[in-house]
């Protein structure tokens, strides 16, 4: 290292200065000054010169560095406040005159003093009135801050991850608790991204947490006992070797903290230890700092930190979410793409986010590929479309093959379909009448590049004239192994063998037995009705209580035929409580009214005004 203090400045001001070896691994002496002001004032600009050149060198590696330890920011504080005349002599700086936060607050750090202070005061008040009277606060330095962290390191993240991960939905947490009333509040807040098509409270999270002690970043799982832990907690036993090379000298240089979360189970500050007695331990490996390190560090290294953090833990994740991760573990190491191979989405999984049975999915799934096609029929609202890209999922699971939604309506045509002439004009006015392929010619085509399966949904499948619509596709239906030529231009045309259709129908618009019986013929009909566990599950980390909102809607169905009930998806918002009495009175209400045309008196059984206490507690 360079010598910051000339020769002749250390002659001149020998009285007044000891230089020693501070730490045995540091190459230049350490010089600490004693002086009168006026000799003080002689000496300011040299003093300042060497200061700075001392910085520039001593934090270049930032915060491992270990002269972090004898550079004193309070001293560099006031020196800096002195130079600029703030304070008038020395003697005038009292101890105590600014809140002693034992390290710097960096004007740069992600989170300010007032974040500190927010959490401290939240723990000792831990209330949902205390929150809202402080909302504000709260808002704009906690909840923004987070929101706005994530955002930032999503956009640090590979594509590889981006494509498995939810990066911008339900990411931070919120402090209100759902106590059903008790009116409490979390002193600490959260966020974590997680797997597509899961929930940030149950599956796999690379996660941020904060209190007003410290704050931890790294990898777990949301909730115990779940389908996703046995599937993690099964390929790490199985590859617990292949896992171990992979992670072990990243993991054990980094992270402080194995196998805790808020359970009983102790943690093992060995990763080794956790790896291979998984069993043994809570799924969590994290990077545990205290808070207030946190306020002086830049935004800007905490972010690449957490960056390089969340990459390297990448492979726990699909752990979590394939039950043959290894492949996709190495082509991630390695860099190399996996987005043209889907993630695999077992019926377990399906199971637990629809509350239908593994039993019932197996026997659908089989329909689907018997038949090639098949229909999803109920009630508004029942999650039809949901539960059709779930099954698309499993189907297209572990290959290159990709799904479609496109949506039916009674203008819907061949042409749209199909195919047909579409006029055009070009650059110079000239007018033409090319042959333009539909949607499903087009998904076709893309189709015959794949070796996977690949699935087009129909949503209101029954909304368009099918007949009209579907042409010499009513032969392809039946007969998959034929060719016919196609009315737009006599082509001959097969549907690939990889190619599935799963249409859904809204029985209250049309009957089942209202279609027509060539089709019926076609397709195999599976019947979904309202599945309420889907309403609970998706509010369950919300502070509405939706008990009472089924229990009116599981009295009104009974009043209600087959395939006309009222379903859930209705209320399947993010903001229900606010937003409900508007769904009721501008969506349910004028249901009723045509469901009940001839019995108004159940109608006003309905009435929001006579529900909504019952509804809203």
């Amino acid at each position: 290292m360079p010598e910051f203090i000339p020769v002749d400045l250390k002659n001149e001001l020998s009285e007044y200065i000891n230089i020693k070896k501070e730490f045995d691994s540091l190459e230049n002496e350490v010089a600490r000054f004693r002086l009168p002001i006026d000799i003080f004032m002689d000496y300011i600009d040299q003093l300042q010169n060497a200061h700075n050149k001392f910085l520039d060198e001593a934090l270049k590696t930032a915060r491992n560095s270990p002269y972090h330890y004898v550079y004193s920011s309070g001293v560099v504080k006031y020196l800096n406040k002195f130079l600029a005349k703030e304070l008038p002599h020395p003697e005038y700086y009292k101890e105590g005159e600014e809140e002693n936060w034992g390290i710097e607050v960096n004007e740069n750090a992600p989170f300010s003093k007032k974040t500190l202070e927010l959490l401290e005061e939240i723990n000792k008040n831990p209330t949902r009135k205390f929150y809202l009277d402080n909302k504000e606060d709260f808002v704009e330095h906690l909840e923004e801050p987070m929101k706005l962290l994530f955002a930032e390191i999503s956009s640090h993240l590979p594509k590889e991850m981006l494509s498995v991960l939810e990066t911008e939905k339900n990411i931070v947490s919120r402090f209100p608790k759902n106590d059903f009333g008790r009116g409490g509040a979390w002193d600490f807040i959260w966020g974590a991204f997680y797997p597509k098509g899961g929930k940030r409270i149950r599956d796999a999270q690379l996660y941020i947490w904060i209190n007003k002690d410290i704050l931890e970043y790294g990898f777990s799982l949301g909730a115990s006992g779940t389908v996703v832990e046995e599937r993690f907690k099964r390929n790490l036993n199985k590859y617990n070797k292949e896992i171990n090379k992979i992670l072990k000298d990243d993991v054990t240089d980094y992270f402080n903290r194995f196998g805790v979360k808020d359970s009983d189970i102790e943690e093992t500050s060995s990763f080794q230890e956790w790896i291979e007695n998984i069993n043994n331990y809570d799924v969590n490996i994290c990077r545990k700092v205290e808070i207030k390190e946190v306020l002086g560090t830049d935004r800007e290294e905490f972010i690449d930190d957490v960056t390089k953090a969340f990459i390297t833990l990448m492979p726990l994740v699909y752990l979590s979410i394939e039950d043959t991760p290894m492949e996709s573990i190495i082509d991630f190491i390695n860099g190399q793409t996996t987005g043209t191979i889907n993630l695999e989405y077992p019926l377990p999984q399906i199971s637990e986010e629809t509350s239908m049975n593994v039993s019932e999915l197996t026997n659908w799934i089989s329909a689907i590929k018997r038949k090639k096609q098949a229909i999803i029929y109920g009630p508004p609202g029942t999650g039809k479309t949901f539960v059709a890209e779930k099954l698309a999922k499993n189907l297209i699971g572990g290959s290159d093959g990709f799904y479609e939604v496109i949506q039916f309506h009674p203008s819907y045509s061949y042409e749209d379909f199909i195919g047909g002439i579409r006029p055009r004009t070009d650059e110079n006015g000239n007018l033409s009448y090319p042959i333009v392929p539909g949607r499903f010619l087009t998904f076709c085509r893309e189709a015959q590049k794949r070796d996977g399966n690949c699935v087009l949904i129909i949503d209101e499948i029954n909304r368009a004239n099918l007949s009209r619509v579907f042409g010499e596709l009513m032969y392809l239906l039946e007969y998959r192994n034929q060719t016919v030529p196609l009315a737009i231009d006599g082509r001959h045309f097969s549907i690939p063998s990889n190619v599935y259709i799963i249409g859904t129908m809204n029985t209250a618009d049309r009957t089942i037995a209202l279609v027509d019986h060539a089709l019926r013929r076609r397709f195999a009909f599976l019947k979904l009705e309202p599945k309420y566990e889907i309403l609970e599950r998706f509010h369950q980390d919300n502070d509405f209580d939706v008990t009472p909102l089924i229990n009116v809607l599981k009295r009104l169905n009974k009043h209600i035929e087959d395939h006309f009930e009222v379903g859930i998806s209705f209320f399947l918002r993010d903001n229900l409580q606010k937003e409900i009495e508007a769904i009721w009175t501008m969506e349910i209400e004028p249901y009723l009214e045509e469901y009940f045309f001839d019995q108004p008196e159940k109608v006003k059984d309905f009435k929001w005004e006579k529900i909504k206490d019952e509804i809203m507690g």
